[in-house]
């Protein structure tokens, strides 16, 4: 008899009446866009059918809207997160979010507050690197903003002008 750590986990399969109840507590609490549900019914075994009426119906009263769900995200994401629109962007693809649903949502940010929030974390990651010269601070400070979803012509101008700053 296997112990307590060595027990594999396996989701349990659920009826659709089940999986209904289960999203409409969990969309109560949290915003979740329809890749998530879909996501979710499929692990606990739900036939596609059924998933795509049970989605139908959160869609229908307003459990699920992933307008609303892109539009969160964004927020959340470059205010507390310090993700760039690209970053988000690919992140709310991958939660197989309409494009034009991801677009509208991208619109509440403001190109002066994208500029803005990169060249703080690009101060704050400078204040906090070892550097062996201004060019090694320099890359860094590109790869770091890059990472971060924001647009590489952006990162690479203020990565040069707080690099020379530095050197200086």
């Amino acid at each position: 008899m296997p112990t307590e750590s060595q027990k594999t986990y396996t989701p349990k399969s659920k009826t659709p009446e089940q999986a209904l109840a289960s999203l409409m507590r969990q969309c109560a609490r949290a915003e979740r866009c329809s890749g998530d549900a879909l996501r979710l019914m499929r692990r606990w075994g739900v036939a596609d059918v059924e998933a795509r009426k049970i989605l139908e119906r959160l869609i229908r009263e307003r459990f699920i809207d992933d307008s609303r769900y892109a539009a969160a995200f964004v927020r959340e994401k470059s205010r507390l997160g310090g993700w760039g629109s690209r970053k988000i962007a690919a992140a709310l693809r991958a939660k197989s979010v309409a494009s034009d649903v991801i677009d509208e949502a991208l619109q509440q940010l403001s190109p002066e507050d994208d500029s803005a929030r990169l060249e703080e974390l690009l101060r704050k990651k400078a204040a906090r690197t070892t550097a062996r010269d201004a060019y090694d601070l320099k890359v860094k400070l590109i790869r770091f903003g890059a990472s971060r979803g924001f647009s590489l012509e952006k990162v690479i101008d203020l990565a040069s002008q707080i690099a020379n700053a530095e050197e200086d």
